[in-house]
């Protein structure tokens, strides 16, 4: 199963819509936002999409969030979201705090730690654990980037998103 994995969209509407359409292309079976929304009205370029996502802490008006998200058939799900697909346990949180996304990581209860905040993409391991940071969609000073997380294989690609 592919997953893609966004973080840091931060109100970046065409990148959004960039991310989306690969996404599909790719036809990936569920979409992990690592939070930094910002605005409620960016969730809908989202819709189509097996959107499941955690709050950033840039994220403004968290209950008109929820509603957008509720709108498009997606779940945000707080400030942390774990779950279990393909038998390996994921782990998803912001990274606001660096000293909980290392005790998430090095902790040893999920196979796949995701986290964004720093906007710079990583993926590395530790451990057994695959920790994956996607970039940042927005881009600022760098390439925005979306990540694919392929379950069978562990193996995560770097997408641009530059034409």
């Amino acid at each position: 199963m592919l997953v893609g994995i966004c973080s840091d969209t931060h109100d970046h509407v065409n990148n959004i819509q960039k991310a989306v359409q690969k996404f599909k292309e790719l036809n990936v079976s569920k979409v992990i936002h690592a939070g930094d929304y910002c605005s409620p009205f960016t969730i809908p370029l989202f819709s189509g999409l097996d959107l499941h996502g955690i709050f950033g802490n840039n994220d403004g008006d968290k209950f008109l969030l929820m509603k957008k998200f509720e709108e498009i058939g997606g779940t945000l799900h707080g400030e942390f979201f774990s779950f279990e697909d393909d038998k390996l346990k994921f782990a998803v949180y912001h990274g606001t705090y660096p000293e909980i996304t290392d005790s998430l990581e090095n902790c040893g209860k999920y196979d796949v730690v995701i986290s964004g905040h720093t906007h710079q993409a990583k993926v590395g391991t530790a451990g057994d654990t695959v920790t994956i940071n996607p970039g940042s969609v927005n881009g600022f000073d760098q390439d925005p980037l979306v990540a694919i997380f392929d379950t069978l294989t562990k193996q995560v690609k770097f997408v641009e998103l530059n034409d």
